[in-house]
């Protein structure tokens, strides 16, 4: 995989993450309350949605190379995989 089509990639789940913040930053539930997020894998097309507590997307998010993700999203070339909830992974973005 080139480094181009890696950068679109990775931009790709960027933004996800900017749509998945604003919606978790702008709700009022509990932290413990299930919302409901959009898949950030790099696939533009994705039109996923997992849900998980507030608490469990600021724990993801706390790093700023981890995303989540459905099962079998991940791309090898440019993530691992760090966790595996059942519903969804927390994927982390190689550093290269």
């Amino acid at each position: 995989m080139d480094e181009l089509t890696k950068k679109r990639l990775a931009h790709n789940e960027e933004l996800f993450r900017q749509v998945n913040e604003a919606r978790e930053e702008t709700s009022s539930a509990p932290q413990e309350r299930k919302l409901t997020f959009l898949c950030e894998c790099s696939d533009r097309a994705c039109t996923g949605r997992i849900e998980m507590t507030a608490a469990e997307f600021d724990r993801v998010r706390h790093s700023p190379d981890q995303y989540v993700i459905l099962p079998g999203h991940a791309i090898p070339e440019i993530e691992r995989i760090v966790e595996d909830r059942g519903a969804f992974e927390v994927v982390e973005k190689d550093a290269a």
